[in-house]
């Protein structure tokens, strides 16, 4: 019970960018938020916006949509994860889209997306991917080119494992 006071708690504190094009998207997505307990919300209607709603508002999280006008989902995350350029580097994001491909979900992590979420969209989905930000929250890492939020403990551990030569050799 504590937890979910504390968790019900930290979620009425968050500010959150909803940056869509599309204004009956972000209606919904700003009525979820208030229905899960958000008190604050900003919105941008294309990607170039959102990039100076950030810098006015310095939200706590940002919802995006991957199809946009102008500055896409994809090219504004590369953007904003350009540490030494853009001044919140370490936003999370969370990739909101009706597009559910599989090559989307990959690309969305391999340029630093935290959380994908797929529309239409639930006030539990919504809920349970801001929870997931606040309460496992994932430092930033610069690795080659990427940098955005440290891959979860499954892809590091079998990275470590294998630079140990833990694993298992397959039979080929």
């Amino acid at each position: 019970m504590i937890v979910a006071k504390y968790v019900e708690f930290q979620i009425q504190q968050l500010s959150v960018l909803v940056v869509d094009d599309n204004a009956f998207m972000r209606k919904m997505v700003r009525s979820l938020l208030n229905n899960i307990g958000v008190k604050k919300i900003f919105e941008a209607s294309d990607g170039i916006a959102g990039l100076d709603a950030i810098r006015q508002f310095s939200p706590d999280v940002v919802i995006l949509d991957w199809e946009m006008p102008l500055l896409n989902g994809p090219e504004f995350v590369r953007i904003v994860r350009s540490p030494g350029v853009f001044p919140l580097p370490d936003i999370p994001i969370i990739m909101l889209t009706a597009h559910g491909e599989r090559w989307r979900v990959v690309e969305a992590v391999k340029i630093g997306v935290n959380e994908f979420l797929c529309k239409p969209v639930s006030a539990k989905g919504l809920l349970d991917r801001l929870v997931s930000i606040l309460a496992k929250p994932r430092a930033s890492v610069q690795m080659g080119d990427y940098y955005g939020p440290e891959p979860r403990k499954l892809v590091i551990d079998a990275t470590a494992a294998e630079d140990r030569g833990d694993l298992p050799e397959l039979p080929v």
